[in-house]
């Protein structure tokens, strides 16, 4: 009784103890084969932490995520970790291995379904006869030096058990294979996957890539056949199976996302997604069970899939997060532990790596750079295509791992062959940017007179009478459209037969007008250049964006509605998709300004989302919705302040690149109700400088149409004494007087000397007195013009104060009329400003938030101190902050 008593009394405190865990003593890193999942999340944390922070790290120098995680790997293995006492034996013991061996051949299957899915032969077609050569040579050579290699290898460090032959096809294919899914990454990171170059080593690693992973099953399949007859049997096998997905296969596959409704929307049903991975695991089941390994069934699977109307790019986009961040560092994980560095402790052994890197880099270098040379590429484009040629990667990997599981390689062997992979890898975008920097790039431009390019007097002259006809437009969000169409329908002109009077021409050319002598004439069509940005990540889908580009963008619904909205205004809109890093845009937008020869940069920036509704006699009406700078005024808590302080340094950042000019129009939702069918008015605060004259000079082309009135007043300091003043309190640290951000620092473009603030005050006056002083014989059209703008001066001791307050009369003025819309015009005067007034905006901003000084330094930096002042008074209008090309000084 007494031991059947204790066995119970066991029983139950087991359970107890399973049931309270940490609570009841129970150690969370003790593998429980009934319950791993706790282990698993532990070693999954490890992981994940070391491969995100090491990632973080090396792209600073351009390297690719494999790097970090094979890195990652060997750290946690026996090299470094491993070396820690029962680190492994507590953190990785030999019983968990099973279930991360799992958990990554269920990531590397899904890794190769998505690697198939980069591959789109239809580029094979683009510079066929290059393609094929750089393909070919940059397979029968290596494959033969790699043979040659395998024997010394074989030799000197492998087990006579291992087959000689089977041994020399592996280190053959190791040699000779090129990683395809690391290579595309690149080339989008270097901006080459649109250039000759990039399309040529493209579609030469297509057909690298797929011979590749052809010769690897057959060596697989020659491991694991017990005879010469077993082997010709899978390789049967295989092959049938191949043919028979390639083709019925694909067209089932097609028809059935034809049915779903999948291809017409570019976006798989469930069902049509359940469907596709029940294909991808079956076709890794059978390939696995036929004695070739599982990740050919899911290479195998996503090559049936079609890349019609972004189809491909949507079903990677569902699983790509899970794979890359969750699945395939474990598997490198595993390739780290079985990688130990210590065993490389002889001379000859890393003699020997030496000799690998050697062999596997010249062989493809040479070979395919001397293959472009002769199909007319030069010595830095050859260049350029033998060191991407010879990037290694995951694929390496992948089959440096297979050879490992098949007993083919040997645990030292094996250390050598990742060192070699991770040595190539590494040094392929360094040799890159050394043979084909950019400035050796072709750089097509549409003119000779680019945007920007300097002209008679230093003015350029990219348009007729003063009015700009050609822009380029940024569209990087869809929340941005409204913005976009407010702005551009006031573009249109209402009276095309508009002109300037001769007699005007040369006053309008000493204010930075450029006229025609012909007399009057029709207006050219308006033009809008559209850039559709997207941001180049590491995710699977950014890069195959990328690739698909030209065709993406007539089924994206951002260029396509705002397609719409340009033919139904009689706009010619041309629309250009570009995916790259967001640290590239203002120089992916000054490129497309100066290759368009576009006058004038807008960018939308869009309205918030939530609604303000005022209470009037007539009810309820929209007064606006939530300012974009209310979250660096800490307004509120639910709009996100650092996509805002973000979004402005990238403002900036184009502010400081562009070569023409730019409008930045700051959508705060006053302009909702339909353009078409309402009024704009127009309040422009003229200060002076290149910017307020641009700004001028614009406001005037805006009021060519019947429906838009304006309102400009000149603002004059009257106390000459206080501009000292201002201009040395401006010299102080913003920070000491600006609640602090993380923006990056202010655009600021020089400053006034006598000479410029002479020829600057000249330009002001000629141009000012070009619109309040018109001659007597003016053209009907630039009379009309004027009879819609109210010109005034006022002489003020806080022009900031003044420049609010007659903003607030103005917008009063226009909630009273339902259909009138204001519009404040500004320039941004951050560049040669006539005077600075940052410590009027600081006691602005101090009266206008109960004493505390919260404005951040980003909303001056960005819109300048008086579009500063208008968003810290918040005043009910949207803005349009306006500045010159640095040639319009």
């Amino acid at each position: 009784m007494g031991e059947f008593s204790s066995q119970v009394i066991s029983l139950f405190s087991r359970a107890a103890s399973e049931q309270g865990g940490i609570i009841s003593g129970d150690n969370p890193t003790h593998y429980n084969a009934s319950n791993p999942i706790r282990l698993w999340i532990i070693q999954l944390v490890i992981i994940i932490s070391f491969t995100q922070l090491l990632s973080l790290l090396l792209s600073r120098i351009r390297q690719p995520r494999v790097i970090a995680e094979v890195i990652g790997g060997v750290i946690l293995g026996p090299t470094v970790m491993g070396r820690i006492p029962h680190f492994k034996d507590t953190i990785f013991p030999k019983e968990s291995m099973p279930l991360l061996a799992v958990t990554s051949s269920i990531g590397l299957i899904l890794f190769l379904f998505l690697v198939a899915l980069e591959i789109d032969t239809r580029l094979l077609k683009r510079n066929l006869l290059a393609s094929a050569s750089v393909s070919i040579a940059g397979l029968v050579i290596p494959l033969g030096l790699g043979a040659a290699l395998g024997a010394g290898v074989y030799k000197e460090f492998i087990s006579k058990s291992v087959n000689f032959g089977h041994f020399l096809l592996f280190v053959a294919v190791a040699i000779g294979i090129t990683a395809f899914p690391v290579l595309c990454r690149i080339l989008t990171e270097l901006k080459l996957l649109d250039t000759e170059v990039g399309l040529v080593t493209l579609s030469a690693g297509i057909g690298n890539d797929v011979v590749g992973w052809v010769l690897l099953a057959l060596t697989v399949a020659l491991v694991n056949a017990s005879s010469g007859l077993t082997a010709l049997w899978v390789l049967l096998a295989s092959a049938g199976y191949t043919i028979f997905l390639l083709y019925p296969g694909r067209w089932a596959f097609r028809w059935l996302a034809k049915r779903t409704g999948s291809l017409e929307q570019g976006s798989p049903t469930p069902f049509m997604m359940t469907i596709t991975l029940l294909v991808v695991f079956i076709s890794a089941f059978f390939t696995d069970i036929i004695g070739v390994h599982a990740i050919f069934g899911g290479f195998l699977a996503g090559l049936i899939v079609p890349h019609d109307n972004g189809l491909s790019i949507s079903i990677v986009e569902k699983i790509e997060d899970l794979v890359s961040i969750l699945f395939l560092p474990i598997y490198f994980t595993l390739s780290g532990l079985n990688t130990n560095l210590g065993l490389l402790n002889r001379g000859i052994d890393w003699g020997y790596i030496v000799l690998i890197c050697l062999v596997a880099f010249t062989s493809k270098f040479v070979a395919c750079g001397a293959a472009a040379y002769f199909n007319g590429f030069n010595w830095r484009e050859s260049g350029a295509i033998g060191s991407l040629m010879s990037c290694k990667g995951l694929v390496e990997l992948i089959v440096l791992n297979i050879g490992l599981q098949a007993k083919v390689l040997e645990p030292k062997t094996f250390s050598m062959f990742v060192v070699h992979a991770l040595v190539l890898t590494f040094i392929t975008t360094p040799l890159v940017l050394l043979f084909y920097p950019s400035r050796h790039r072709n750089h097509h431009r549409s003119d000779k007179t680019a945007v920007g390019e300097e002209t008679t007097g230093n003015v350029p002259r990219p348009f007729e009478n003063g009015k700009k006809t050609k822009f380029a437009i940024l569209l990087d969000k869809i929340e941005g459209l409204p913005a976009a169409m407010t702005l551009t329908q006031l573009l249109q002109n209402s009276d095309p037969a508009s002109s300037s009077s001769s007699t005007l021409s040369e006053k309008a050319v000493e204010a930075g007008f450029a006229t025609d002598h012909a007399g009057p004439h029709i207006s050219p069509p308006i033009t809008i250049e559209a850039l559709r940005l997207m941001e180049l990540t590491n995710r699977t889908s950014a890069v195959l964006r990328s690739q698909e580009a030209d065709a993406l963008i007539y089924n994206d619904p951002v260029v396509s509605v705002y397609k719409t909205f340009g033919q139904l205004n009689n706009f010619n809109v041309s629309a250009k998709l570009s995916v790259v890093n967001f640290d590239e845009f203002p120089e992916t937008i000054a490129n497309h300004v100066s290759t368009t020869g576009s006058q004038m940069v807008i960018i939308p920036w869009p309205r918030g989302m939530t609604s303000v509704l005022e209470e009037t006699q007539e009810g309820q009406r929209e007064s606006g919705t939530r300012n974009p700078f209310d979250g660096m005024f800490l307004k509120t808590t639910t709009q996100d302040q650092t996509s805002s302080f973000i979004y402005s340094e990238f403002i900036r950042n184009v502010f400081a690149r562009s070569p023409s000019d730019i409008a930045l129009f700051v959508d705060r939702g006053v302009a909702s109700a339909p353009v078409g069918n309402s009024k704009q008015h127009l309040f422009l605060p003229f200060f002076g400088g290149p910017d307020d004259r641009l700004a001028l000079s614009f406001l005037a082309q805006l009021c060519e149409r019947s429906n838009v009135t304006a309102t400009v007043v000149r603002i004059r300091k009257s106390d000459p004494s206080t501009h000292e003043d201002a201009i040395s309190s401006s010299t102080s640290p913003l920070a000491h007087n600006f609640h602090n951000t993380l923006a990056a620092a202010d655009t600021v473009y020089g400053q006034h000397n006598t000479q410029t603030r002479l020829s600057s005050d000249t330009a002001d006056n000629v141009l000012w007195d070009l619109y309040t002083r018109p001659a007597d014989h003016m053209s009907p059209s630039f009379a009309s013009v004027l009879s819609r703008i109210t010109f005034a001066t006022e002489v003020t001791p806080e022009p900031l104060h003044r420049v609010t307050e007659v903003a607030k009369e103005q917008a009063e003025e226009c909630m009273k009329d339902f259909s009138k819309i204001l519009i404040v015009v500004v320039g941004r005067s951050r560049r040669l400003p006539v005077e600075s007034l940052s410590g009027e905006l600081l006691k602005l901003n101090t009266a206008t938030q109960g004493g505390s000084a919260s404005i951040s330094s980003s909303v001056p930096k960005t819109l300048g101190d008086v579009g500063a002042a208008l968003v810290a008074t918040n005043v009910n209008a949207s803005l349009l902050v306006l500045q010159a090309a640095p040639t319009s000084a």
